[in-house]
């Protein structure tokens, strides 16, 4: 049996195997190009199941065509429309720019600009004008290890915002 009549003896169940196969392979090798490949294997399969006499000429050409169009096609398409990151490199290991816009209570003075309070389970330093324990204070701004506040005026608009006693 030569090779010509192996391909032409593949059937559209043969097509939805590497499909699928192509399918699980993108779980090991992620960068959404074995499954673009599984997806047209698939969509060969769909069509192979409708005419059952298309020769494998046609089945792999059209497989070609559609996982080039479709890899291309998803590339513009990420391109354009970017997922959002929420973890992106910027903000990774800066817990500090997560506390800002929060009021929180001092437990402890603010004395010559400098201080410390407790949010959490983590001590931070804190920078801003001195204030006594008990003030309450929006953080602003994240410099290193250090939170950067200032005082709350208004009590009213800090239900608004998280307020947690510290």
């Amino acid at each position: 049996m030569d090779w010509q009549s192996t391909l032409a003896a593949a059937e559209y169940w043969h097509w939805a195997v590497a499909g699928l196969l192509l399918l699980a392979l993108e779980v090991f090798a992620p960068g959404a190009i074995f499954m673009w490949l599984g997806i047209a294997a698939l969509v060969i399969a769909a069509i192979l199941a409708m005419i059952p006499t298309l020769s494998w000429e046609w089945q792999w050409s059209l497989f070609s065509v559609l996982s080039v169009a479709s890899i291309i096609g998803w590339r513009i398409f990420f391109r354009r429309h970017p997922l959002p990151d929420e973890h992106s490199p910027r903000k990774l290991n800066q817990r500090g720019k997560e506390l800002v816009g929060r009021v929180v209570t001092l437990s402890q003075p603010i004395e010559n600009g400098i201080g410390r309070t407790q949010l959490g389970d983590s001590w931070w330093r804190i920078e801003g004008p001195d204030l006594p324990a008990g003030s309450k204070v929006k953080i602003v701004d994240s410099r290193g290890s250090s939170l950067v506040v200032v005082a709350e005026e208004d009590v009213g608009a800090s239900a608004q915002t998280s307020d947690e006693s510290v």
